[in-house]
């Protein structure tokens, strides 16, 4: 059955690259590889999402109202803008998440639209049931998008070389892509993305390039 992809960039945002309030080491590093991403899927007409942190300044996500992170991303603030080399084409559409007090936020397919629409209906009212992810971070917000994107029923790849990883604890991030894989994620990478495409297109490959 042929499947209608969207690619999904996850939370490329200014307080998750190094400076920002909640920094990940290496995080602007994702940038360039995702910017190859975009120009490949753009040509291919595939729909662009870019997710976004985007806490009121109270949120129970927040350390100062017992949770676990600095403040960061709050609404409005510089540090929730996407990071300014990150390329993103007209008519990329902006997901919104942890938008209350009360909502953590992690999964993209929690958020919604500027209109208010659950990110999940919306894919399914374009048809579209296949989703290429990469972003910040892996082991947080890209691990948590890929699994419930998983469980909502899409077909799931994970873009290896355009994430990177918190690891509060060493090794957080590999076991991260580990447990996206174990639950029936792909992972591919710039160098194999493009026997992925002829696979899509019906053309011949290897069935262990997307799984293993």
């Amino acid at each position: 059955m042929h499947r209608r992809a969207a690619l999904l960039i996850v939370d490329v945002q200014l307080d998750f690259c190094p400076g920002g309030a909640l920094a990940v080491a290496e995080g602007d590093a994702v940038v360039p590889v995702l910017n190859r991403y975009i120009s490949l899927f753009w040509k291919r007409g595939t729909p662009i999402f870019a997710s976004r942190d985007w806490h009121p300044a109270q949120s129970v996500h927040f350390r100062d109202n017992g949770g676990r992170w600095p403040v960061h991303c709050v609404q409005e603030a510089p540090g929730a803008e996407f990071h300014p080399k990150l390329l993103l084409p007209e008519g990329t559409i902006v997901i919104s998440k942890g938008l209350t007090r009360w909502d953590e936020g992690y999964s993209a397919l929690q958020g919604v639209t500027e209109n208010g629409t659950p990110f999940p209906m919306l894919l399914r009212h374009m048809g579209l049931d296949r989703l290429y992810v990469g972003g910040l971070a892996t082991d947080y917000c890209v691990k948590e998008s890929v699994l419930e994107g998983l469980k909502e029923g899409f077909d799931v790849t994970l873009l290896a070389d355009a994430v990177r990883a918190v690891d509060l604890t060493p090794g957080d991030g590999a076991r991260a892509v580990e447990q996206m894989r174990a639950a029936g994620a792909s992972v591919v990478t710039l160098e194999s993305i493009a026997e992925v495409f002829a696979i899509e297109a019906g053309g011949p490959g290897p069935g262990p390039l997307l799984r293993s």
